[in-house]
């Protein structure tokens, strides 16, 4: 691929629920729907709306996104606000199961406070295995979406050769393509995370260089989104961030 760009979701409803919970001290997050149909806020359509303006000017030739409802939402919307400002723009945006959010298991739903409260031993495990590595019941690691998201990369390379993709996924897919594309090292990459805000609506990319690697040349960009007078917003994920 010539291009790689990752245009994390728009603010969801299970993001502003989440940090509601974790700023009231709560154990559990309210969130009626299962994680793959949460949607976007209003704040979020708008988000993915401002994203249009940086696919007019970074036009792409193929859109992968995750399944899940956020995720796809934002890929139609911001596709569609290209479009109506003459960009070119790929006719379908392809789903892809591989792009969806960490899985967590028995700890989903739960806030830092509910996962100290409800499995210690969890955390204790999550200590002594770490980050990266660290699978929760039922549950996904780090390496589990690595290991998925390489699958598709290997695809993309094949049926993508000489083009421009963009993934339209979750925070987590950020570090986890740093991981692949870059070649960051597990130990710099938690680092990386701990210091990194990925806001929704903000994009990541990487261009492939002559000696066959990958160089990150825009970093969490959020330019776009103060130009359409839209705040970005810095919801952490779950998956990125609890476990």
């Amino acid at each position: 691929m010539e291009w790689v760009g990752l245009l994390r979701h728009g603010q969801s409803t299970g993001n502003v629920a989440r940090e509601e919970a974790e700023s009231d001290g709560r154990e559990v997050i309210d969130i009626a729907e299962r994680d793959a149909d949460v949607p976007l806020t209003e704040l979020g359509a708008q988000q993915a709306e401002a994203a249009g303006d940086w696919l007019v000017r970074h036009p792409v030739d193929v859109v992968v996104a995750s399944p899940y409802v956020r995720s796809a939402e934002t890929a139609r919307i911001a596709l569609a606000a290209a479009a109506r400002q003459g960009a070119r723009v790929p006719e379908q945006v392809t789903i892809d199961e591989r792009l969806r959010d960490r899985e967590l298991g028995v700890l989903d739903l739960l806030t830092t406070k509910g996962v100290r409260e409800r499995w210690p031993d969890e955390l204790r495990r999550k200590q002594r295995h770490g980050k990266f590595y660290y699978r929760p019941p039922g549950g996904e690691s780090w390496a589990d979406v690595v290991l998925r998201l390489r699958s598709l990369l290997r695809e993309l390379h094949a049926d993508a050769a000489g083009q421009r993709v963009l993934l339209v996924a979750h925070e987590m897919t950020v570090f986890a393509l740093r991981y692949l594309l870059e070649g960051v090292p597990e130990p710099e990459l938690l680092r990386i995370a701990a210091r990194t805000e990925v806001s929704n609506g903000s994009f990541t990319a990487w261009q492939h260089g002559a000696d066959g690697r990958y160089r990150l040349t825009a970093e969490q960009e959020t330019g776009h989104l103060h130009a359409a007078d839209t705040p970005p917003t810095e919801d952490d994920d779950a998956a990125a961030s609890l476990a």
